[in-house]
């Protein structure tokens, strides 16, 4: 019965072909493999297997499908920049002088390489995107608004805001659970 399930689950549509309202469909195997995945994203297949109740095969399958189907889209390292000297981080809203797509797609495209950058959110609102950025001391992160950011021909208005303390979310599994 278990394996003419897995055969089951190794028919997938290419992320492409996977739409908004054609979501792949979840069940408590691919849940417990993901709840897993995100305490311990370097866990080994037997070990992923004992913690879900699976056989070793079947986590390799499950794990093929939901890369397959772009569910899980990689593999991260965790860096504590503080301890590489990189101790203090902002949030900084950005809005842009006029929405113009050429204008949006350069900004969108220049900004995740710029030196410091952690993630980019392109966002409804007053302001249209916020910046997560890293820097070794407040006169680094001047200088990175200062020459990124407010002589940029795209940008209107920044607000950069200090970060004192960050935590990770677990909560998206209670969405997909």
């Amino acid at each position: 019965m278990r394996y003419a399930r897995n055969l089951e689950c190794s028919a997938v549509s290419t992320p492409e072909e996977t739409t908004v309202a054609q979501k792949p469909e979840l069940d408590r195997v691919d849940r417990a493999l993901l709840q897993a995945l995100s305490t311990n994203a370097r866990a080994s297949g037997a070990a992923l297997a004992a913690e879900v109740g699976v056989a070793e095969s079947t986590v390799s399958l499950r794990l093929r499908r939901l890369q397959t189907l772009g569910t899980v889209r990689g593999y991260r390292v965790d860096v504590d920049l503080a301890s590489l000297g990189v101790s203090l981080q902002a949030l900084i809203a950005i809005r842009l002088v006029k929405h113009d797509r050429s204008e949006i797609d350069a900004f969108r495209q220049a900004v995740p390489h710029l030196p410091g950058v952690i993630g980019v959110f392109h966002m409804a609102g007053a302001e249209d995107y916020l910046i997560h950025v890293a820097a070794r001391d407040a006169e680094e992160l001047r200088e990175f608004v200062l020459n990124y950011l407010t002589g940029h021909p795209a940008v209107a208005h920044t607000e950069t805001n200090l970060i004192f303390e960050h935590a990770d979310g677990d909560g998206w599994n209670k969405l997909v659970g």
